[in-house]
């Protein structure tokens, strides 16, 4: 038996998974990991700085080395994010439109 996945689902990742001069559509936030920070936190903080469902978004920049923190556009906004913070933001890639 063959599982055939949605070609939508299989565009979904979380944005710390993004390189420079990637484009996504936000989906969700996820909880934070409890160990770290209170889960709470970090995913209001996201949502009052605007990373919020059906919005656009783009990586702009990656720090060298390690690709951490990385610079992303939401809006006319930009933002530094650590890795661990973009792992918490789902997205759906933006695919380039064909003629």
């Amino acid at each position: 038996m063959t599982l055939k996945l949605d070609p939508q689902l299989q565009k979904i990742c979380n944005l710390a998974q993004l390189r420079k001069g990637d484009c996504a559509t936000i989906m969700g936030l996820a909880d934070a990991d409890a160990d770290t920070v209170p889960p709470e936190f970090v995913r209001s903080r996201l949502m009052e700085l605007g990373f919020l469902q059906g919005e656009e978004i783009s990586v702009i920049a990656e720090s060298f080395p390690g690709r951490d923190p990385m610079a992303v556009r939401v809006g006319d906004s930009t933002f530094a994010l650590r890795r661990l913070e973009a792992s918490m933001i789902y997205v759906s890639r933006n695919t380039p439109e064909t003629p």
